[in-house]
């Protein structure tokens, strides 16, 4: 499939971009269905947004709850409440729970 190089105005400056034949034929082989919105400078501020905890995403300084691990006793800190009756564990017990380790 033959690619051409497209204009495209960035969502949040206005700027023209070129979304160029090589970027198209990389997104088509990683599966993206959707073309950029944003200029590369504004896809960076953005990314550095999520980041730093400025309201995308994850969020660095999101409240902690602290808790012991249901599993191996230790310390620890979760994002989110924890609820009465269900177990909570570290970061380590969990990930080796998903590995089956």
């Amino acid at each position: 499939m033959g690619f051409e190089d497209k204009t495209i105005e960035c969502a949040d400056c206005g700027t023209v971009f070129t979304f160029s034949a090589e970027e198209q034929e990389l997104f088509a082989s990683r599966g993206y269905q959707n073309e950029p919105k944003r200029c590369l400078p504004c896809r960076q501020a953005r990314k550095t947004r999520r980041d730093t905890g400025d309201g995308f995403g994850y969020r660095p300084n999101r409240q902690m709850y602290p808790v012991v691990c249901a599993q191996c006793g230790k310390e620890t800190e979760v994002p989110f409440e924890p609820r009465q009756g269900r177990p909570v564990y570290c970061s380590d017990c969990y990930n080796a729970s998903k590995t089956g380790s």
